[in-house]
């Protein structure tokens, strides 16, 4: 237990420590939010991936997917690093960089109503973010409960309250810059720890060969593989359709949520895109894929325990009964690890969600004529508002809720991904399009999520987003086009010449 103490003692000491060191970047708004869009390619990668991995992914979607699809949810993992960091690094990451910096805006909903020219539309996506990401930010408590409860014997209540006092600490001192030093020292030790978790879990187990050859002679439960042996190490595992809607969710999904694309508009120079695409593609394979890899194995830890009273199984719990053995060293650097995770992740969706509403929305309707220090006060306010109101709802989660977190990443992905993304390469885009995807993508999670038309929200997600793909390019040629000379400045921003050296570009002959 003075093991387990003392490494949670460190860490919170350290957070801290961040947030006083980078209160000198935070006096201004481009500061607070962006780190005054010079932030280099370790700590923007490290801050992409730490915000992607929460406790969520940790101990709910690994025990979940784990439990489901045996050995094959490894390859979510293998997704999220491909599909949402590696193509989303090449295809957004230097786009959005230079057109967020030539229409000067700071937040996802600012970008929509400056590259469409809509105020209305601002306030909607703003209206979005507030409405998915505060149930999201509640769900990463979540995820710390039965880990706190087997580790410390600490009530879930002051797990939350703690961490919510410590996260506000470092956010509010250091905005931006502070969460994104401090994603790279969480980072590191998410790196670490998985690795060690993963090791020790598989020699309980008699070593790899052994949890694999165990795993092979469970017979199947789910329906299309009923009762068949070896389905949970199989290559696509014994249900492929619906873990292709997992990993374009998950993976896909990353490429439309507000706290991960506002790391592009904070990325220093050229290099930092090249460097930054390897070094957040290589955590999310070792994160991600270490995650669901061992949660993969999670059929081996078959007990009472992880059951609730009507006999079903309580996915949230398989996680954490998996590491109940380890050694008390192995468990303090699991609380560290996940603690790490849903930080950094909290820091994010708090920072984002407060710089939305007061930059999107009370800046312009409110707070007119503001200047940049009572903008960035106003900022340090809602993180406040935001912690206090995502702890309310962790501490007492209503049904209601509980579903709208399930959904949170395919209303926001689903609504904003395709209008995002066609906006920084299509000039024929128009509003209507937007309007259209923005209703899709909010319509469909939410409207199934009361009706349940589609059976799992993970698939309702997933459909949203590649409705909104469809969406936005048949709207916008059947809608009149935007005003030619306006969408041309917007994009003059890529014909301007730069001069680089020969290390990163051979001239033509």
């Amino acid at each position: 237990m003075g093991i387990k103490i003392l490494l949670l003692v460190l860490f919170f000491a350290v957070m801290v420590a961040v947030g006083f060191y980078a209160r000198r970047h935070a006096y201004s708004v481009d500061g607070f939010v962006l780190g005054g869009r010079s932030v280099g390619p370790w700590l923007t990668a490290f801050a992409y991936g730490t915000s992607y991995f929460s406790a969520v992914v940790f101990v709910g979607y690994a025990g979940q997917f784990g439990w489901k699809y045996g050995l094959a949810s490894t390859w979510i993992g293998i997704g999220n690093a491909l599909i949402g960091s590696l193509l989303a690094w090449v295809v957004l990451g230097r786009r959005t960089k230079v057109m967020t910096q030539h229409l000067n805006v700071k937040t996802m909903p600012d970008f929509f109503g400056e590259r469409y020219e809509s105020k209305p539309l601002k306030l909607v996506a703003s209206a979005i973010v507030f409405i998915f990401l505060v149930p999201y930010t509640a769900s990463v408590y979540n995820g710390l409960s039965r880990l706190f409860g087997m580790a410390f014997d600490i009530p879930y209540t002051y797990c939350v309250l703690g961490m919510a006092v410590f996260t506000a600490v470092y956010v509010i001192l250091g905005g931006y810059m502070a969460t994104a030093i401090n994603d790279f020292i969480q980072g590191i030790i998410m790196l670490g720890g998985i690795i060690a978790v993963i090791g020790a879990v598989l020699s309980g187990q008699g070593g790899f060969i052994n949890a694999i050859r165990k795993m092979a002679e469970i017979p199947s439960d789910v329906p299309i593989t009923m009762g068949q042996p070896g389905a949970f190490t199989s290559f696509f595992g014994p249900d492929p359709l619906n873990l292709l809607g997992v990993v374009i969710l998950t993976s896909l999904g990353t490429w439309g949520l507000p706290q991960m694309i506002g790391k592009f508009y904070a990325i220093k120079d050229e290099k930092s895109i090249n460097t930054g695409t390897v070094i957040s593609t290589i955590f999310a394979i070792v994160i991600s894929g270490g995650c669901y890899f061992l949660g993969g194995f999670g059929r081996l830890f078959d007990n009472k325990a992880i059951y609730d009273e009507t006999g079903n199984v309580v996915f949230d719990s398989i996680v954490p009964y998996m590491l109940s053995t380890l050694p008390d060293i192995l468990i303090g650097i699991v609380i560290v690890l996940v603690l790490s995770a849903s930080m950094s992740t909290l820091a994010s969706l708090v920072l984002t969600s407060s710089s939305t509403l007061t930059l999107d929305f009370l800046k312009d309707n409110v707070l007119k004529n503001a200047n940049d220090k009572k903008l960035v006060r106003w900022m340090q306010v809602l993180i406040v508002f935001f912690i206090v109101l995502s702890v309310a709802i962790a501490l007492d989660p209503p049904t209601f809720i509980a579903q709208l977190m399930g959904i949170s990443w395919g209303a926001l992905a689903g609504a904003f991904l395709a209008p995002f993304l066609y906006g920084l390469y299509w000039k024929r885009v128009t509003k209507a399009a937007v309007w259209a995807s923005f209703i899709a993508g909010v319509g469909i999670t939410v409207s199934n999520m009361f009706i349940g038309y589609i059976a799992s929200p993970i698939n309702a997600g997933a459909i949203a987003m590649v409705a909104g793909l469809v969406i936005v390019p048949i709207v916008s040629v059947l809608s009149p086009k935007p005003d030619t000379s306006k969408v041309e400045s917007i994009f003059a921003c890529y014909d301007e010449k730069v001069t680089i050296t020969k290390k990163r570009s051979l001239e033509a002959k």
